[in-house]
């Protein structure tokens, strides 16, 4: 079957910005391989990013993070503060670029990529899928609404709390996310008091090799400790535990960290289904899970388990989502608790921890 002609509907006009001859000619031939998409403009620093952002207005950008004159971080920012497009970070490995990926993503950039390899390279289409459906996903979002909705009252809560007999206590919470998740974790373990009483899990979907650096990050945005999970951690309360690559991350019935090298699930690994399944197993009525931005619809089946074993379930709302793709899931799945905009979950989680420990 053939993609349908670029006459058929409008094509997603795309803007790349890279330091590196080869990175541009590769992300030019990863896009003209799709006629949905449409190369409009090339640059090679944050500069020129910026001048063509305005000049050109694409539904989406491409931004490497080290570049000369003026770096992808900065123009990011400008960018997300002049004309709001949706910017996918694709960079590359190295520590510098790493943290600095962080730091334009708490700026507004959506997501971040690695770099992909070249055409000869086994892990070049897998890469270069991720890259076209990313673009496919974020292009055109409404970002100032997006942004603005955070500070604004908070959304109807769209479903109704179930009651929760004898309030019982919570134990331990555990978070999933995908595309626009790193931004969306910062602002929510920000908002999160020091003396959490219960241990955080996260799976969040990123990058090959950047996984540290989200650790890193997190752990600066914080009073809580962040830390990487390894098997056999007792995770403690005001501690966050975030997954590793390459491994799915659960938790046993003796609250130990688990990680397996089981197969990836939805082409996942780690996959948010499989820790709210070990959630729900281990701690049934005594968790909650939360479901925050992201393609697809990873974490639906665990919170599902979650959810039938008498768990509490958050989803962010529409509105707040950069992707409202796996909350949305869950809810039309109706296994959702409430429904609520980013800038309220750390309230909600808040709230619903100290539900039973400090009384009525």
């Amino acid at each position: 079957m053939t993609e349908p002609s670029p006459r058929a509907a409008k094509r997603i006009r795309v803007l790349t910005i890279d330091d590196s001859v080869v990175a541009q000619r590769l992300l030019a031939h990863i896009v003209s391989g799709h006629s949905d998409l449409e190369l409009v403009g090339q640059g090679i620093n944050g500069k020129q990013a910026i001048e063509m952002a305005s000049e050109l207005s694409p539904d989406v950008i491409t931004m490497d993070i080290r570049m000369p004159i003026l770096d992808g971080y900065e123009a990011t920012r400008r960018i997300m503060a002049e004309t709001p497009t949706p910017i996918v970070l694709v960079s590359a490995h190295e520590p510098c670029q790493v943290q600095g990926s962080f730091k334009a993503l708490e700026a507004g950039a959506v997501t971040v990529l690695a770099k992909p390899t070249g055409p000869g390279s086994p892990a070049y289409q897998a890469a270069a899928d991720e890259l076209v459906t990313t673009l496919r996903a974020v292009a055109g979002l409404q970002l100032v609404t997006r942004r603005r909705s955070t500070t604004a009252t908070p959304a109807p809560v769209r479903s109704a709390p179930r009651p929760r007999a004898g309030a019982e206590v919570i134990d331990l919470v555990a978070i999933g996310a995908s595309t626009g998740g790193p931004a969306a974790l910062g602002r929510i373990l920000h908002d999160l008091p020091a003396d959490l009483a219960v241990p955080i899990l996260v799976v969040q979907h990123i990058a090959d090799g950047f996984d540290e650096g989200l650790v890193k990050w997190l752990d600066t945005v914080t009073s809580l400790k962040v830390r990487m999970g390894k098997a056999g951690m007792r995770p403690a309360p005001g501690e966050v535990i975030v997954a590793p690559n390459g491994v799915h991350m659960g938790i046993s019935r003796w609250q130990r960290i688990t990680l397996v090298a089981d197969e990836p699930i939805g082409s996942h690994r780690p996959a948010v289904s499989y820790m709210f399944q070990t959630v729900a197993e281990a701690y049934g009525r005594r968790a909650l899970g939360v479901i925050l931005t992201g393609i697809g619809r990873d974490g639906t089946d665990g919170l599902a388990k979650l959810h039938a074993a008498g768990g509490r379930v958050v989803a962010q709302d529409e509105t707040s989502c950069v992707v409202y793709g796996m909350p949305k899931a869950a809810f039309e799945a109706g296994v959702t608790d409430e429904v609520v905009a980013l800038d309220k979950v750390a309230g909600v989680i808040t709230t619903t921890v100290a539900q039973g420990r400090d009384g009525p």
